[in-house]
């Protein structure tokens, strides 16, 4: 048997989940990345292997923001900017985290900021 590094199991569920979770032009993909330090979230059209919004905690808007509240405002963001790019509905890839704590959070601010998923 043998022993797996919790990146190595992440992206073990990763690719399980991706096998799923297609994105189309109508409704995109959004591929969350969770780090140590912040969270980033891309809008990804599958079939055309493009991106067509992003996010990340690196921003101004963000970068003095407490993690879990990043999170939030970071889905609220990335919400706005898929309104504008005429984007109503969403698919939501969780890269393989478990849906709590900051995943969770960026999900909810998705949705309050319009974007049904």
């Amino acid at each position: 048997m043998s022993v797996k590094t919790p990146q190595a199991r992440r992206l073990k569920r990763r690719r399980r989940v991706r096998a799923k979770v297609i994105g189309t032009a109508a409704r995109p993909r959004i591929s969350v990345f969770k780090s140590n330090r912040g969270i980033s979230a891309q809008l990804i059209d599958d079939e055309a292997g493009r991106t067509l919004a992003s996010v990340q905690w690196t921003e101004a808007d963000l970068r003095d923001l407490k993690p879990a509240d990043a999170a939030g405002k970071s889905g609220q963001l990335l919400a706005e900017r898929a309104k504008a790019a005429g984007i109503e509905r969403a698919v939501f890839d969780r890269g393989g985290y478990q849906y709590h704590g900051r995943v969770k959070a960026f999900a909810e601010g998705v949705r309050e900021g319009g974007l049904a998923v």
